[in-house]
């Protein structure tokens, strides 16, 4: 922290030398206007300017070119014009170099007061309170568990206004099954961050586990209001297959833990949905789908591919061709998916895990799949107008022990 303050400081050092420079250039600038001012020759010009015109009006009235009320007119109109001008040349007295100083200190101040204060209210101070809480536990020889919650609670004291300190106690609580504690910091993010479907989620899970694993009214409302904002919420749905799964309703589990499997970002939580998977199909009687995540492996399927006779002069031997498996529903991102030319067509390929996109969708997780075949002029991944498709499918994984044949035979408007 006292390191914060003296990065403050410093930053403040050039702001306040820019106030004091002006104070410091002004004896020499009040030096120079005063010498310009001296030197200024503007007042005799207009004087010598009112001569020579009134004596051109004297010598015009002597030559009977004007009457005397003329000449009275045109030199009352001369000696306005005079006293305009020198009254528009009239400056006021230079004010003392030294006028104004004890302004310059009393600016400074206000500038200091004012970025403290707005640091305090806009800044990140909070946060890095909640920074130094971890860095105490890290750095102290009885640091424990403990310790960082009882430091975190001080701060949800000092600051319950702080999102950031509620994220940080949520997971602590939960994972020690404080689950009362958990729901509060979860209410209180909710409070400060809106109604998001993450937060929801969580709190949906955290009342459902804490109601020992019983879909209640209110863990209910959680989730209907949860999934009416992001219908395919993973943590939702892992929690519906896991109601499900205790209520011996396997088929329905492994469909809600397959739909979660897709929002998962990290491994770990898409393989501990496979194994509940596994363990569901067993109970069901069915052999478990593999569970290995290395790459190739598990089911494989052979796709036969050929191109329409009548479409072969709309495709180029160069084009793209996508063999591409999906989950019947359409919910999983392409489980599979091989790439070729139609040079190479005829030709047969094995799709299995190795040629999933992503690691939370591939061919072990569903029973069946739809088979694309798309002949693709851009060689974009999306389908465009004019590509050339062919279907297949339903197919069921295991049970085609011959090449599954796919015809590419009609065009994509």
């Amino acid at each position: 922290m006292n390191l914060l303050w003296l990065a403050l400081g410093l930053l403040l050092l050039p702001a306040l030398w820019l106030l004091l420079l002006p104070l410091r250039q002004a004896r020499g600038v009040h030096a120079a206007q005063q010498a310009f001012e001296a030197e200024g020759r503007n007042t005799e010009q207009n004087v010598t300017v009112y001569r020579q015109r009134l004596a051109s009006l004297e010598a015009a009235r002597e030559r009977g070119e004007i009457d005397a009320a003329r000449f009275d007119d045109s030199r009352l109109e001369l000696d306005r014009s005079l006293l305009e001008d020198a009254e528009g040349q009239r400056r006021s007295p230079l004010k003392s170099p030294s006028a104004g100083r004890l302004l310059v200190p009393l600016i400074m101040l206000t500038l200091v007061v004012v970025s403290l204060v707005w640091y305090q209210r806009e800044g990140a101070q909070g946060d890095l309170a909640i920074y130094n809480v971890y860095q105490q536990v890290r750095s102290s020889p009885d640091g424990s568990l403990a310790m960082l919650v009882g430091g975190l609670e001080n701060q949800a004291a000092l600051q319950p206004d702080n999102p950031k300190v509620w994220l940080s106690l949520f997971p602590l609580y939960r994972d020690s099954g404080q689950f009362d504690k958990a729901t509060h910091a979860l209410q209180r993010l909710i409070e400060l961050q809106g109604r998001r479907p993450g937060l929801l989620a969580q709190l949906a899970q955290i009342k459902f586990f804490a109601a020992n694993r019983t879909l209640t009214d209110e863990v209910q409302a959680l989730v209907d209001e949860t999934l009416a904002k992001q219908p395919h919420q993973p943590t939702v749905l892992g929690m519906l297959g896991i109601e499900a799964f205790d209520h011996g309703r396997y088929e329905e589990a492994i469909g809600y833990w397959r739909e979660a499997i897709a929002g998962f970002g990290d491994a770990g939580s898409a393989a501990a949905l496979r194994e509940g998977i596994a363990v569901a199909q067993q109970r069901l009687g069915i052999a478990p789908e593999a569970t290995d995540q290395s790459g190739a492996g598990g089911p494989a399927l052979t796709v036969a591919v050929e191109l329409a006779k009548e479409l072969r002069n709309r495709a180029a031997p160069d084009d793209t061709v996508f063999v591409i498996a999906r989950d019947v529903p359409g919910k999983l991102p392409p489980l599979a998916i091989e790439r070729a030319t139609v040079a190479d067509l005829p030709l047969e390929v094995t799709l299995d895990d190795g040629d999933a996109m992503a690691p939370m969708a591939r061919l072990s997780q569903v029973d069946e799949v739809r088979l694309t075949v798309r002949v693709s002029p851009s060689g974009q991944a999306t389908p465009q107008p004019g590509d050339l498709v062919g279907e297949a499918g339903p197919v069921t994984l295991g049970d085609a022990a011959a090449p599954i044949a796919v015809t590419i035979d009609r065009v994509v408007d």
